[in-house]
């Protein structure tokens, strides 16, 4: 175990490093690459298996015991996310892989390979990181990586976005190491199972203050209202498939580590107000600004916004109904959201134009694509028997059940969010899909090089076995709802967390 631990974070870093040695073969990159990303998902499905028989279980690198060293920690929460993430981050190389070889978009194979794996070695660290230090690391290995893919084949628009994006990110950063340098100047330690027992001991105001930097922080990277400006301005400006990446693992990312560190660090009995506020107006201001806008790449950034209304929600009702409800739709929204960018580059290639407005009878020009834009799209509204049905209807269960009239308030909010989402999807529908086609003289030529056809089968190919993925979730409904409530458990009784880090000391 010792070994599988680091594994889904070191192998990518290899691969990074070898991608670099051989940047001027391309065959050997398209090899290399998703062979590596392979090997992290094999990788992090040993660790759920080792998670699921042996509980959890923390490595401390280089020897050192905690609270001192490295820690590294696999429990059920970070290995899902991080088969979940692996497994998406995989089906992405590959279409990055059929454009390449087909000679289509923007390719920059040297420069593509070796950042979209350093990216991935911060992610899956990111998941298991055991201490608040190492969570920064993560962070900045992320930001390093993610600007030079969000600029890749730079433009103005790309350079102009580049620099939004890390400004806010650098500034939120900033504010990440001023928490960590002040949480230890408080307990003596950034180990995360130490400090669960330490913030305990801190007076009343000095918690509080402490917990809404660390709120501040993760809103500002998880694009929570009114934090959330950067996002829709950063993310559609990159490629296609780069976006289909940010959208799915950044901002959940920063989800994941606001729960961990406030399941963790600032526990409480009772619901938390700011977050509720913050929550429902994520929700609601995100979905509004999904309805004004006809650029198809702005409307799906700005669900995106609307729905981290929907983990933090969850999180926000501290309980383990709550928690269950916001691991379940982290795992439905990033194989969905994911899946929705991959079928709006496909709609790209066919049309060659990403405007709502300029969009028009596509389910005539390929009743293919018509219907891999249709099943995600019923998903991230919530449409019985969608993934999206299951996870809103355990965070409306959660609500309800909490029994406290700003719950049930924010529940609706949810509810008529969901109703909102279902409209943007359906004005993208009506306008990209359902019009008078376009004369067939102003569509794009249809490649008729080999290659080409071949990279358009292999991203046609990669986009099927997304929507497939996406409809697994309600298939396996069952399992998956179990795994998430005993996560959600874990995170409210965290004894066991804490005794695995720290059982040497």
């Amino acid at each position: 175990m010792s070994v599988l631990v680091p594994l889904p974070f070191v192998l990518p870093l290899l691969g990074a490093a070898l991608a670099l040695v051989v940047r001027r073969r391309e065959r050997w990159l398209r090899l290399i690459a998703p062979l590596v990303v392979a090997g992290v998902v094999a990788a992090a499905g040993a660790l759920v298996a080792a998670v699921a028989r042996d509980g959890v279980i923390a490595v401390q690198l280089g020897g050192w015991a905690a609270p001192l060293g490295i820690t590294l920690v696999a429990d059920r929460l970070s290995t899902l996310l991080v088969t979940v993430s692996a497994a998406v981050l995989l089906a992405i190389m590959v279409h990055g892989v059929g454009e390449g070889a087909g000679g289509l978009g923007e390719h920059e194979p040297g420069v593509f390979y070796p950042a979209y794996l350093t990216l991935t070695a911060g992610v899956c660290l990111l998941f298991l990181a055991g201490d608040l230090f190492n969570l920064f690391v993560a962070f900045e290995v992320m930001l390093a990586s993610s600007y030079v893919l969000l600029t890749l084949s730079p433009t103005r628009e790309r350079v102009q976005a580049g620099m939004t994006y890390t400004a806010v990110s650098l500034t939120s950063s900033i504010l990440f190491l001023t928490a960590i340098g002040l949480t230890y100047a408080a307990t003596g330690t950034v180990n995360l199972a130490d400090l669960s027992t330490r913030t305990a001991e801190l007076p009343a105001g000095t918690r509080t203050a402490l917990a809404m930097l660390f709120l501040v922080v993760f809103g500002i990277k998880s694009a929570i209202v009114p934090m959330h400006l950067w996002l829709p301005d950063s993310y559609p400006a990159a490629a296609t498939q780069i976006t289909a990446v940010f959208a799915a693992l950044l901002t959940k990312a920063a989800v994941y580590s606001l729960i961990r560190v406030e399941t963790l660090l600032f526990p409480r009995d009772d619901l938390s107000w700011p977050m509720l506020l913050l929550a429902a107006l994520t929700m609601l201001v995100g979905t509004l600004g999904a309805l004004t806008h006809d650029d198809v790449h702005r409307v799906l950034s700005f669900t995106l916004v609307g729905h981290i209304g929907y983990m933090l929600f969850g999180l926000s009702l501290f309980t383990v109904a709550g928690l269950t409800g916001a691991i379940l739709y982290l795992v439905h929204h990033i194989v969905v959201q994911a899946t929705l960018f991959l079928v709006s580059d496909l709609m790209q290639g066919l049309t060659g134009e990403i405007t709502l407005t300029r969009l028009r009878g596509l389910a005539t020009v390929s009743p293919l694509v018509s219907v891999l834009f249709f099943i995600p799209a019923m998903s991230v509204s919530g449409v019985p028997p969608t993934s999206g049905f299951i996870a809103k209807l355990a965070l409306f269960q959660a609500g309800v059940d909490g029994g406290r009239t700003a719950a049930y308030a924010v529940t609706g909010v949810a509810v008529l969010t969901s109703l909102l989402t279902l409209m943007a999807m359906s004005r993208m529908w009506a306008l990209a899909f359902w019009r008078t086609p376009r004369d067939p003289n102003d569509l794009p030529e249809r490649p008729h090089d080999e290659a080409a056809r071949g990279g358009i089968r292999i991203m046609r190919a990669v986009t099927v076995a997304m929507v497939c993925g996406g409809l697994l979730i309600p298939a396996f409904a069952g399992p998956l709802t179990e795994w998430s409530h005993r996560a959600a458990t874990e995170l409210m009784n965290p004894a066991p967390y804490v005794q695995a880090v720290l059982e040497d000391r």
